[in-house]
């Protein structure tokens, strides 16, 4: 699996970076079809102090699966939007049939 990480508008950070590349590793070795992983961190104003988004889109057969987080820190966006993947993976792969 390919990981590919964009800061959008605002300095990169390689602790985030390794955060999430463990956290897909460690999802990809539960689901073995997921081919492509995009991520994107984005901090915006937001006067309640939710500014910091994650959003993962993983390409995998069929239709892509997209999972978005809007959190107080990076950390929890990022895990709460693998949490959601993770369910969304889950449901999948019960579809799949074993030949």
């Amino acid at each position: 699996m390919t990981i590919n990480i964009q800061y959008v508008k605002m300095l990169t950070s390689e602790t985030m970076t390794d955060y999430v590349t463990k956290k897909l590793n460690k999802l990809e070795g539960k689901f073995d079809f997921i081919i492509n992983a995009n991520v994107f961190f984005k901090s915006e104003n937001d006067p309640r102090g939710d500014s910091h988004i994650c959003e993962i889109e993983l390409s995998i057969p069929g239709p892509k699966t997209f999972a978005s987080s809007k959190e107080r820190n990076f950390e929890l966006a990022a895990k709460n939007s693998i949490s959601d993947l993770t369910k969304q993976l889950e449901k999948r792969k019960a579809t799949y049939k074993n030949h």
